[in-house]
């Protein structure tokens, strides 16, 4: 890409990054805590579903790969994990939690 983006299409190239274990897509998941961009430099706050997660190395390859698609070839992506807050099924986009099966009682 040749354009600078801005986070929402940054926010886009991550709907591409799926979390194997639940079958969909870290942005509608909620994982994505925090795009921010600066000058060349693009930092993403985002967490897993749980510390535990066997997956974590994987999507956070996978992310890595989706901005580099995207990003101008001499800007730096840097993906920080976090776990403030704590990921919550409530996090999740609507359209996500419905496919997912959790209803409103679930997420709280």
């Amino acid at each position: 890409m040749t354009a600078v983006p801005d986070t929402e299409q940054i926010r886009n190239a991550l709907r591409n990054v799926a979390d194997p274990e639940v079958g969909a897509n870290i942005v509608d998941l909620g994982l994505v805590y925090r795009i921010e961009i600066a000058g060349s430099q693009v930092l993403i706050e985002m967490t897993m579903t749980s510390p535990a997660c066997p997956m974590g190395e994987m999507i956070i390859d996978d992310a890595y790969a989706e901005l580099e698609r995207i990003l101008p070839a001499d800007w730096q992506p840097d993906i920080r994990i976090v776990w403030e807050p704590p990921w919550a099924p409530s996090m999740m986009s609507e359209k996500c939690r419905l496919r997912l099966g959790w209803n409103e009682a679930d997420s709280q």
